[in-house]
């Protein structure tokens, strides 16, 4: 059995002085995704001895960027998703196995006023089509901050975010394609019903305190991997970030 882990750390820098190396060396996962690393090529020295590690960097200093620790070394390793528009902001890592396609994103969040929905939408539509091709070819697993909660009971307080990032219509309806295509949200593969179940908290208003959050974290598989699923799991405790990491577990 493989065990797999995203997290977005919201910094890698400044999770690893709270807690970051315990929890991966603890955790022994055969891959480990990060998103938000928020670095440059050059400013962290940090090599995993056991591990290869793929990198993704923003052009923008201090934004967003992915990373990848993996055991097996990759057939195959692929920054972006091809197109231009969408490959200057570090978000996408595809390694190719000999039996799956392992991807982590960093979805761009819509932001406040929804300045960025247009665009989010036009990222959507690519990032959906790149997955699709690639499923033609064998079966795929993507991770990462996606930056929606699907449903009502992936939030705290649905009703009144109803038209904020993150909870529009719009963004709801993407996932909704995106699943319809194909894939399964593992998490709630296992625990369809099951309430209060976040992996993001504001760090306003003693959020996480009072469990007020979203799962906009995920690990989405294509459906043809549904009988190899083994666990789902959110680590709610582990500190470090505003997110949590998040778990599959899969017989591959």
């Amino acid at each position: 059995m493989k065990k797999l882990i995203s997290w977005n750390v919201n910094g890698l820098r400044a999770c690893m002085d709270k807690g970051f190396m315990d929890f991966f060396d603890s955790e022994n996962a055969d891959i480990f995704c990060l998103q938000e690393i928020k670095l440059q090529e050059g400013q962290i020295e940090w090599e995993k001895e056991g591990y290869h590690s793929y990198w993704n960097y923003a052009d923008k200093k201090g934004y967003s960027g992915t990373a990848i620790f993996t055991k097996e070394e990759p057939l195959n390793v692929t920054y972006g998703i091809g197109i231009d528009e969408h490959d200057h902001e570090g978000r996408v890592i595809t390694l190719e196995f000999a039996d799956f396609y392992m991807i982590t994103c960093y979805t761009p969040n819509a932001q406040r006023e929804l300045t960025r929905l247009d665009y989010r939408m036009k990222w959507e539509a690519d990032f959906r089509e790149y997955l699709c091709n690639l499923k033609k070819n064998k079966p795929v697993i993507l991770c990462g901050d996606l930056n929606v909660a699907h449903k009502e009971i992936d939030l705290k307080n649905p009703k009144t975010n109803r038209k904020n990032a993150g909870f529009t219509d719009e963004e709801r309806g993407e996932m909704t394609k995106l699943l319809d295509a194909g894939f399964t949200d593992t998490f709630r593969f296992f625990y369809p019903d099951l309430e209060g179940a976040y992996s993001w908290w504001s760090y306003m208003f003693k959020a996480r305190e009072k469990n007020a959050g979203w799962r906009i974290d995920y690990f989405i598989a294509s459906d043809d991997l549904n009988d190899k699923l083994k666990d789902a799991k959110i680590h709610k405790d582990v500190m470090g970030s505003d997110h949590c990491p998040v778990e599959l577990d899969i017989e591959l």
